[in-house]
């Protein structure tokens, strides 16, 4: 008999058929139920036993972990918590779990803390918690795309292994086929790059904007999904060393076009999974509140996971410039009271705090902040006609802060050459950028959205670590 998968029989409900379903065991109750999952919903099917006509060896190894094929009638549930169950005709055990091992490992049915949860990655995915976060995961990837392919974008593939530091930043990863122990070297004692694979210094890229840009003067409007990797020793909650980027990149627009791009990518990301995963929502902001139930009043979330995001989808975005924001936090309470543990003053970055009073306390609504000053902010980022700021937009999110970056790019070839030079970047790591300035220039713009980022907004997880797979973090590489 063909395999039914349980979301399926769990939304048709045919009542009177013969199933045959395929999962692992998560419960097996008094020797008589048995509760099934196959990863396809974060529900569970409970299948009956008669325990008189079943074989004993079999049932035996029906243990909690162990992957069973069971066909079966669909009928009315008797118990509560579930509508259907299968009456249980055939057992086949497809493979054993051992009880012995099961009760080491997260598959025991009890809590366990996340970082409990990341030491197994092999079997987070079994539980309910890694369930719902990696199913929302392909879901918000999976609209990511569907939305840039119905506004006719472009995908584009850019280089994984660059030679360019597009952020200027510096914290990237070598890239190398040299003996590290006894490298070629020039007569002065440096390593010679020359005689390594590509024939000069290369890294894991920290962005494949430079190049989408490329595209984008050709195209008109591309966009990048890709992994993006960054060398900065940093054990934080929102830092990981391998994570993935989403950039589109758009010809002929200018800050504007670009302010309005984000914010309907970002409501369009949050309403197709509020429509799509919602029972993965509502077991994610169920566990939000009781976790919050226990914690002091200080620390808990100001909205619940739901409504936050009902506060994207709902609201229109404030857009406020960098010093109006400063003037509204000047003028503020925490400020006068001195609650803010950053110092707010024009020519600083806005730190977490300060973005989240603008969108949880001032606004209510999530804020765009644009034209930021030139002196904290990338090569570029086109220069406003004030000289000192640049079209430059973060987007602030409740709960998060800066959800995106991005920017009017600089078209003008002459104020690109300066900016270069000014940023210490060698003209010959970007004779290909400096070049698109040279033959038919646009205005352009573009962002950069943290897809793990947008993942955590969207599950309301607090550590990164939590919403991808395999965790890259300083000391940890495991799986």
């Amino acid at each position: 008999m063909k395999r039914t998968e349980i979301k399926q029989l769990l939304t048709e409900e045919k009542v009177g058929e013969k199933v045959t379903i395929k999962g692992w065991v998560k419960a097996f109750r008094a020797n008589r139920f048995i509760q099934l999952n196959d990863g396809s919903t974060i529900n569970h099917i409970q299948c009956v036993v008669d325990f008189e006509s079943m074989d004993k060896a079999v049932l035996d190894r029906v243990t909690i972990g162990s992957a069973v094929s069971i066909s079966g009638a669909v009928v009315a549930s008797q118990g509560s918590g579930q509508s259907i169950e299968v009456e249980v005709e055939t057992i086949e055990i497809i493979g054993d779990a051992h009880p012995d091992e099961v009760s080491k490992t997260i598959l025991q049915p009890k809590k366990h803390s996340l970082e409990f949860l990341r030491e197994q990655a092999h079997l987070r995915f079994r539980t309910n918690l890694g369930g719902a976060v990696f199913r929302i995961r392909h879901a918000v990837s999976y609209a990511i795309h569907k939305y840039f392919n119905d506004n006719g974008y472009y995908y584009i593939h850019t280089p994984i292994i660059t030679g360019s530091d597009a952020e200027g930043a510096g914290e990237m990863f070598r890239v190398s086929t040299l003996d590290p122990k006894n490298p070629p070297l020039k007569e002065d004692g440096s390593v010679n790059w020359e005689e390594d694979f590509f024939g000069k210094e290369t890294n894991l890229t920290v962005s494949g904007q430079l190049e989408a840009e490329l595209a984008a003067l050709a195209l008109g409007k591309v966009y990048t999904f890709g992994p993006t990797f960054r060398a900065e020793n940093s054990n934080t909650a929102r830092h990981l060393a391998e994570f993935w980027m989403i950039e589109p990149e758009v010809a002929f627009a200018d800050i504007h076009d670009n302010m309005d791009l984000a914010e309907d990518f970002l409501s369009y990301i949050c309403k197709y999974v509020m429509e799509n995963n919602a029972e993965d929502l509502q077991f994610l902001h169920d566990r939000e509140v009781k976790e919050d139930s226990q914690k002091p009043q200080a620390e808990r979330n100001e909205m619940p996971l739901m409504d936050r995001l009902k506060f994207v989808v709902d609201n229109d975005f404030a857009r406020i410039t960098y010093t109006e924001a400063i003037e509204i936090l000047q003028n503020s309470k925490p400020y006068k009271k001195k609650k803010f543990k950053f110092p707010v003053e024009w020519g600083l970055d806005l730190q977490s705090e300060h973005e989240r009073f603008l969108v949880e306390k001032h606004f209510k609504k999530p804020v765009i902040i644009v034209d930021y000053p030139a002196s904290f902010k990338a090569f570029y980022m086109r220069l406003n006609e004030d000289g000192k700021t640049v079209a430059a937009m973060d987007i602030l999110f409740p709960g998060i802060g800066e959800i995106i970056g991005g920017s009017q790019r600089e078209e003008r070839y002459d104020v690109l050459k300066k900016k270069i030079d000014e940023f210490n970047i060698p003209q010959e790591e970007l004779w290909w950028y400096l070049e698109t300035r040279k033959f038919g220039t646009v205005p352009h713009a573009g962002f950069g959205l943290g897809f793990e980022r947008m993942v955590m907004f969207v599950t309301g997880m607090t550590n990164i670590r939590d919403v991808i797979p395999f965790p890259r973090t300083p000391k940890k590489a495991e799986f």
